[in-house]
């Protein structure tokens, strides 16, 4: 061997032991790479299952042997206390249409209540054509004919809708029913050709309260509720 041979060799053996040193060696003993777990996830102790870790599971609503949402105790906590009939109602309903929201439904009743009382001071008959079952238009019809044939004009503001609850519900046939009592506060006042009072007072805030029942066919696309019966109430 020349020179430089060996001096390779001398270098070559130099880094071997300085490797075996630094990264050590294979005996058969030791631990196996540590892979850390999936996000959110962790091993089953005994079973070796991958289980959700707390707070990550969605909660969802049992279902009830036929398949269908089992409906929660609360489900309609605020408008309906649990067995009553009010809440039974709502239930029947609701098996009916299940895209039935009676929180929507209360905010779209007081919309229409107003709508319907302003249309029916004013003689606007178009308007209440679309909010009204054929019944009741025929009856409001018949007031405002009364007014025209007496040149009589009724001035109505809402002053406040303090109140707009459910008292009642029903499902009968394809036919869902709500009851709503409404409390509200206006000024409403009717005046003749010449401009003098008949009716009411322009001054005067009046508290009224009325029981009206809107009625939808669940079996039809029509989203809309009309309404079918008004009464006073207390």
């Amino acid at each position: 061997m020349d020179i430089y041979t060996i001096i390779f060799l001398a270098l070559a053996v130099f880094i071997f032991l300085r490797l075996r040193n630094v990264l050590g060696q294979r005996t058969g003993n030791e631990r196996p790479p540590y892979d850390r777990p999936a996000r959110n996830v962790v091993q089953g102790a005994q079973d070796n299952k991958v289980v959700p870790m707390p707070g990550t599971v969605i909660d969802q609503t049992p279902l009830a042997p036929t398949g269908e949402v089992t409906p929660p105790t609360d489900r309609w906590r605020g408008l309906a206390e649990p067995g009553t009939a009010l809440a039974q109602g709502l239930d029947a309903i609701a098996a009916q249409d299940s895209s039935f929201d009676p929180r929507h439904f209360i905010s779209g009743a007081r919309g229409a209540y107003e709508m319907i009382v302003l249309a029916f001071a004013n003689g606007d008959r178009r308007a209440l054509k679309d909010l009204l079952s054929s019944e009741v238009y025929e009856s409001f019809e018949a007031v405002i004919k009364d007014r025209e044939k007496h040149e009589q004009k009724t001035e109505t503001r809402f002053v406040s809708i303090d109140k707009a609850e459910l008292v009642g519900a029903e499902a009968r046939d394809r036919s869902a029913q709500l009851t709503v009592r409404f409390v509200s506060q206006m000024i409403s006042v009717t005046r003749d050709k010449a401009g003098t009072i008949v009716d009411g007072n322009p001054e005067k805030v009046a508290d009224i309260t009325d029981v009206w029942t809107f009625a939808r066919d669940t079996s039809s696309h029509d989203p809309n509720w009309k309404l079918v019966g008004t009464g006073n109430g207390q």
